[in-house]
């Protein structure tokens, strides 16, 4: 199936979607790049993880699963965008959880908090083998539960905003920055 959101066509398949990219692997230094700007300026994606004063505790959130394929053409179409601490929109750049929260209140019309840890805990639990377009991956970066959080996009691969002076990016599972850190694999969506 092919799908078009503003200029972005993108193939879908059985849930994933299907794209050609370079592997960062394949170009010299930019590999060795990546991780230096990970381990030194991974941010810790807006929250200390804690709730936030004043606002009401939220309970778990449940999506039509026919919701995924536009939560990952509306993130699709954002990437390059900045990577900002604290960011929440396409013009100012966004940090991972700001990221998050605007593709699912723009694509699934759903309202999330700009917290890694809220999102975490608003969503349920399923098996890494179980992931899906839309899903959520979430890493423990800064040493602590997490903190740092991507769409998952099918075929190993993610969307995140990662770092300081990034951009908004395709990573994968098993690149071993992220393999080391991974913490858990969650989900809005029913079944």
């Amino acid at each position: 199936m092919l799908k078009t959101v503003g200029i972005v066509s993108v193939p879908i398949y059985n849930n994933n979607v299907i794209m050609t990219t370079k592997s960062p692997l394949s170009r010299p230094g930019l590999y060795f790049s990546f991780l230096l700007a990970a381990l030194l300026i991974l941010a810790g994606c807006a929250g200390s993880g804690g709730k936030r004063a004043g606002q009401p505790a939220q309970s778990a959130i449940t999506l039509d699963p026919q919701q995924r394929s536009e939560v990952i053409l509306t993130a699709l179409t954002l990437l390059e965008s900045q990577y900002q601490y604290g960011g929440s929109h396409p013009a100012g750049g966004f940090d991972c959880s700001g990221l998050v929260a605007y593709v699912f209140n723009n694509a699934a019309r759903q309202p999330l908090p700009h917290n890694t840890a809220e999102i975490a805990r608003l969503s349920r639990p399923i098996s890494r083998k179980k992931l899906k377009a839309g899903d959520f991956v979430f890493f423990n970066t800064l040493n602590r539960s997490f903190s740092h959080m991507g769409i998952y996009i099918g075929d190993g691969r993610f969307i995140n905003a990662p770092s300081t002076g990034g951009q908004v990016r395709i990573d994968t599972l098993s690149n071993p920055y992220y393999a080391k850190r991974f913490e858990s694999a969650r989900t809005l969506f029913g079944s």
